[in-house]
């Protein structure tokens, strides 16, 4: 079967899936992404693809082709590169199957094979804004929170920097340098680590990022579970093509992003994101509420012997623990936003869990536990605390958590795996 291609897009495939209406031959690249995996196709890709698109009818900059960084893997690249950047998004519901095919993706490049092209990239004029899912671990934050400089060497730290320098020099503008991950305060904490890598290593710089710079929080959700053969074999029997880099996804979408630019950006409010003056309660009701649950329900789920999140949502013991948790023990902490009702919120997200169409594994929810716990359990437990109140769903929790460090689950995916295992081994059996 042919792979997709700018080349291969026969006449049959836009009976089946929307396809980029716009000249992507006459589009120059003006975001640069660290990080793009499966998350950032099936969200700011997606976004920015129909933000091009919503520009031939304004008549407004269409100039948002995404040039990806993976900062280690040749996967995505070599999933890619091939098909010019094109790849089928699938959103999966009990509908059935929505194929779009995207277009915003120019080209990925591997760090460590093109720094010099990275940082020509990253120092072009046409370059505005540099957005990140580069997930917890990648901001390379020490126990303490403050960047571990050796670590940060591995990272996009050097690269950023160097052009940084360059655009100093040249007299060019600064970067929006947006992160889009689950970490709270995001923008923050890539202005602070930002910041301490500068110090050391280019102090010359430190003045003039903080004046010509911005650093956006923002806050995204839409469940993106890990694409299977089948579901590239799904979407290859409906396109007539072979496509590597597939994404699935469901229906459900949102970005929320502070009002905080640099200099130009894509309209992506025109396609449905909120730019707002403060992302913070967003961002708290998500990191509390459906990260919340989604992780309780994965330790909590696999110890049950579920694979998947619909299946542990679906046993009623795990369905009133994860609605607990949302409605009792973390909704209480979260100070929404005019018009946000929590009770509501909580319903949809357990409507969205619910979701059979959408394979969402729980082992790839469990990954990295010890990045993402602080902020999705440790902060509601501690906010209740503070007022007396019991939080039974978070201890469950957390005492399934400990079960899976110990390999209860199989072989554990944690930055901290080894030392975690040790320290759960010491404790009281559980």
């Amino acid at each position: 079967m042919s792979r997709i291609s700018a080349q291969n897009l026969p006449e049959n495939a836009a009976q089946v899936a929307i396809l980029p209406a716009y000249d992507r031959a006459g589009k120059s690249i003006g975001i640069v992404h660290f990080g793009l995996g499966a998350f950032t196709r099936a969200h700011q890709a997606w976004y920015t693809d129909r933000a091009m698109e919503r520009s031939l009818e304004t008549g407004g900059d269409g100039d948002w082709l995404i040039a990806g960084i993976s900062l280690r893997s040749p996967t995505v690249g070599e999933q890619l590169n091939p098909q010019d950047g094109l790849y089928t998004l699938a959103e999966k519901s009990g509908e059935g199957t929505k194929l779009r095919v995207i277009g915003s993706v120019a080209e990925v490049l591997v760090a460590p094979e093109n720094p010099s092209k990275i940082k020509a990239l990253l120092s072009d004029r046409a370059t505005h804004i540099v957005t990140f899912t580069v997930t917890e671990k990648g901001y390379c934050r020490k126990a303490d929170g403050g960047l571990d400089l050796s670590l940060a060497e591995g990272g996009f730290y050097p690269l950023l920097a160097d052009a940084l320098a360059e655009r100093k020099a040249a007299g060019i503008g600064g970067l929006t340098l947006l992160s889009c991950d689950n970490l709270a305060d995001n923008g923050h904490q890539l202005k602070r680590l930002m910041g301490e890598y500068l110090a050391a290593h280019h102090p010359d710089l430190v003045d003039w990022v903080a004046a010509h710079c911005t650093f956006p929080c923002s806050m995204v959700d839409r469940i993106v579970p890990a694409t299977t053969d089948a579901d590239r074999a799904e979407v290859e029997g409906l396109l007539g093509l072979r496509d590597e880099g597939v994404v699935m996804t469901e229906p459900f979408s949102q970005w929320v992003i502070e009002d905080a630019f640099a200099g130009p950006r894509p309209a992506w409010d025109a396609v449905g994101a909120q730019i707002v003056a403060d992302v913070a309660p967003y961002e708290t009701a998500k990191l509390r509420m459906l990260n919340g649950a989604h992780s309780a329900l994965a330790y909590c789920g696999l110890a049950a012997g579920y694979s998947y999140v619909h299946q542990a949502v679906g046993d009623p013991t795990l369905r009133e623990m994860a609605l607990r948790l949302m409605r009792e023990e973390a909704a209480p902490t979260i100070p929404a936003p005019e018009g946000m009702d929590l009770a509501a919120y909580a319903a949809a997200l357990i409507e969205r869990f619910d979701n059979p169409a959408l394979n969402h594994r729980l082992i790839q929810i469990a990954m990295d536990g010890s990045q993402k716990i602080p902020q999705r359990w440790l902060a509601t437990l501690a906010a209740n605390q503070a007022q007396g109140r019991q939080c039974p769903a978070i201890l469950s929790a957390i005492a399934a958590w400990i079960k899976h460090l110990r390999g209860s689950n199989g072989p554990v995916d944690d930055p901290r795996a080894g030392e975690l295992a040790q320290a759960a081994m010491g404790q009281d059996a559980i």
